[in-house]
């Protein structure tokens, strides 16, 4: 008979079913054991991730040539505007809709962390680079490369780019759901999630709804350049929402974001340059996502909230969020600094943010990766010049 292959979305589905229903069922022993698996794997994402980023963009931007320096700024550019978009569009929303949601509330206390599984023992793979350094790298090398043709150079890029790549077909993606399941069986075990969002059930249901209405936008503007039909596209990309909304990470969905916006007929030289730098510099989904929560806590602590001053907060944290690392919890971790500086918030509000950020990370994420897609189609259409040297 012949056997039947279930793609990556079926199978990340069914782990995401799986891991709810192993986290109400198994026992502490075997919970840690799946904690133990997903504590190494996640070491060697880490040490992976930089590594993706210099094998495939390196390659890319030798390959694109001289027009590397103005696709990179644009692509800078566009993703800048669209997180700034993202962020006053959840605070036009939530000064409409939360203040109705948060009338008589009480003050918030502080949400005490779930007790932490440990794994039986741990791995340490430190990453011989980090994200921002590798990406420094990648555009050095890469546009040297472009500009002085140093052919051994690109050469050992490709052939790099190559060993990065069967890694991730042959290693990463095959164990993804595995790497799934553990996560929400560990997240169903402790009831973490579920305690915090049943506290903002109603305002974690207006941030999903406008994850929706922002990918429905990003990929209706790049439906118009492509003059393609924005659902059919948005459709391909749900393997990469489903595999960053297990992972809560960008980085480690740069191997899936990447194939299928590939699959959207976008040339393989300005994906490989477009994602994994949208990965760390496009944080759509995460500034709306802290805007909506921030703006939420200012309502029920009584913090001003008034529209020029979330503008400003708005605009210096999408510059904060290109710094934000490709894991779980980067871009709250990251923000602090702007929650604190700008908005006044204290040590306790701070926490609060960490608790409501983690408890929806994986939708923020799913948000940002797959928008990356559409910015890659957009950037597809704008520089074709860039494809031609590509494909020569």
């Amino acid at each position: 008979m012949k056997r039947i292959r279930l793609g990556l979305l079926p199978r990340i589905i069914i782990a995401i079913a799986l891991g709810v229903a192993a986290g109400n069922i198994l026992p502490l022993p075997l919970v840690r054991l799946f904690v133990t698996f997903n504590s190494i794997f996640s070491q060697f994402l880490g040490f992976i991730i930089p590594l993706i980023i210099v094998g495939l963009v390196t390659p890319a931007i030798a390959d694109i040539g001289k027009t590397a320096g103005k696709l990179l700024v644009a692509t800078v550019a566009i993703a800048y505007i669209d997180t700034v978009l993202c962020g006053l569009l959840a605070y036009g929303t939530g000064s409409i809709l939360f203040p109705s949601m948060v009338e008589g509330q009480a003050q918030l206390a502080s949400t005490e962390k779930a007790a932490e599984i440990l794994p039986f023992f741990t791995v340490n793979i430190p990453a011989m680079i980090d994200v921002m350094s590798a990406l420094v790298l990648s555009f050095v090398c890469g546009l040297g490369i472009a500009y002085m043709g140093a052919s051994t150079l690109k050469k050992a890029s490709c052939e790099f780019g190559e060993i990065i790549t069967r890694t991730i077909e042959k290693a990463i993606i095959p164990l993804l759901p595995l790497y799934i399941f553990g996560i929400f069986t560990n997240m169903t075990y402790t009831g973490e999630a579920y305690r915090i969002m049943a506290v903002f059930a109603q305002i974690i249901c207006v941030i999903f709804a406008l994850h929706i209405i922002i990918l429905l936008y990003q990929y209706c503007v790049a439906g118009a350049f492509a003059r393609s039909n924005p659902l059919r596209m948005l459709w391909r990309m749900l393997p990469a929402y489903f595999t960053a909304l297990g992972t809560s990470s960008s980085a480690a969905t740069i191997p899936v974001t990447l194939k299928q916006t590939e699959l959207n007929g976008v040339n393989k030289g300005i994906a490989g340059f477009v994602i994994p730098l949208c990965a760390t510099i496009h944080l759509s989904g995460s500034v709306m996502k802290i805007t909506a929560c921030a703006l939420t806590i200012c309502m029920l602590e009584g913090i001003p909230h008034d529209f020029s001053l979330f503008v400003y907060f708005i605009m210096l944290l999408s510059i904060m969020m290109v710094a934000a690392p490709g894991v779980p919890g980067g871009a709250i971790m990251a923000s602090l600094a702007t929650l604190a500086s700008i908005l006044g918030f204290g040590t306790e509000e701070q926490a609060l943010m960490i608790a409501l950020y983690i408890a929806m990370d994986s939708f923020g994420t799913a948000c940002n990766v797959t928008g990356d897609g559409a910015i890659a189609i957009v950037m597809d259409k704008m520089f074709p010049k860039a494809k031609e040297n590509a494909a020569a």
